[in-house]
């Protein structure tokens, strides 16, 4: 089987759809399912040794310098390229322009089409239109949804809450909830000392870690104000925030006003086959409070470096956070939620004990058992095409 993807989004941008593209496309591979993607070329970055990816000039996106809009026309052109070569499906990963051109070239092939609906966007719009009210805002997501989710054939969910609230939409195309799994590589065990080596991070003091995007959403704001909390009962607690985004410059602004400036890492995107690995183990605990995420893939890779975790649980993070996984789960109140983090911090055996829950539970989340429901569906949507 060969399934076109066509997203509007692809590494070396960092971001969950980025990561579940790359996930899926590995898995899928030793599947034997081979997939072509068309995503964006990004400035100053020359891919090397990328196979089946068509990368696609584009445009700079007004207030968000790390993404990139692709051009209409190169777009098409580039998709008309590919009109002969045999494909069994098109599988489209964001809504923007990568939607309506993966739609229009399903359609002109008679091939079933499938969609991965990633992105909150209800809760997203507040933060980037804050001038439109949020009953409208809802509204108009809401109806884009309906509108797009009535293009394909199917849609993916990463999440159970997910799907419900699609269909609390009115959303009527089928919704088959398959998350994005966990490859066995992040499992490697990570290397804390050299993490805190590599930052000037001293080994004594505790790291409360935050990994992902550094955008509004994500309610980062929320951990800081936490974090002040924290520090009243454990002085000697450092917050690492790891990742880039629209939102760091106001959160500088927020730790200054805090007087949490020396308290407070910022240590951008990490290697994911590195870094990133040495920034899960070197944590004493995982913090995580957004409430737009459609499953929390990064509370997974915390867990599976048995990484204690203190999160909030909203939507798609609630599939995530059940009973015996390696984590607490907090009210979103800066007390509670700060009080969860100093119990870890304070309590050498409940953090052991979490760890080894961490890992057991992460080991449930196979990338390759995710691979192989989504090639199902693909198989089933084959045949009553």
């Amino acid at each position: 089987m060969r399934v076109l993807f066509v997203s509007d989004v692809f590494f070396p941008r960092v971001n969950g759809v980025s990561t579940s593209i790359s996930t899926f496309r590995e898995d899928l591979g030793r599947l034997g399912v081979q997939t072509v993607l068309v995503a964006p070329r990004y400035p100053g970055y020359e891919p090397t040794g990328e196979r089946d990816i068509v990368r696609i000039e584009g445009s700079r996106v007004p207030g968000d310098p790390e993404d990139r809009r692709m051009r209409w026309s190169h777009l098409t052109r580039a998709l008309a390229g590919l009109e002969s070569e045999p494909f069994d499906l098109v599988h489209i990963h964001t809504p923007f322009l990568a939607h309506y051109a993966g739609v229009r070239f399903a359609r002109r092939r008679a091939l079933p089409c499938v969609a991965t609906y990633h992105t909150f966007f209800e809760e997203y719009l507040h933060h980037y239109v804050p001038a439109l009210p949020r009953r409208i805002g809802r509204g108009l997501a809401r109806a884009f949804t309906r509108s797009q989710c009535a293009d394909v054939r199917a849609l993916v969910a990463p999440s159970e809450p997910l799907r419900q609230v699609l269909r609390q939409y009115g959303v009527q195309t089928p919704v088959h909830v398959i998350p994005t799994g966990l490859p066995a590589d992040r499992f490697q065990p990570g290397d804390g000392e050299r993490f805190r080596g590599a930052f000037g991070l001293p080994s004594g003091r505790p790291l409360v870690t935050y990994v992902g995007r550094v955008a509004h959403e994500k309610n980062i704001e929320f951990l800081v104000r936490a974090f002040t909390e924290v520090r009243r009962a454990v002085p000697q607690a450092l917050l690492v925030i790891a990742g880039e985004g629209p939102a760091r410059e106001s959160l500088r602004r927020l730790v200054a006003e805090r007087g949490l400036t020396e308290d407070v890492r910022f240590v951008g995107y990490l290697d994911r086959n590195t870094a990133l690995l040495d920034c899960y183990a070197a944590a004493s605990v995982f913090v995580f409070a957004s409430r737009t995420e459609t499953q929390g893939l990064v509370l997974l890779e915390a867990l599976a470096q048995g990484t204690p975790v203190v999160s909030t649980a909203a939507l798609g993070t609630k599939s995530i956070l059940t009973s015996a996984c390696g984590a607490l789960i907090a009210e979103e109140r800066e007390e509670p939620f700060a009080a969860a983090i100093v119990r870890v911090l304070s309590n050498p055996e409940l953090r052991d004990v979490l760890a080894q829950q961490a890992r057991i539970y992460a080991r449930g989340w196979s990338s390759f058992t995710m691979a192989a429901r989504l090639g199902e569906l693909y198989q089933d949507l084959s045949r009553l095409a």
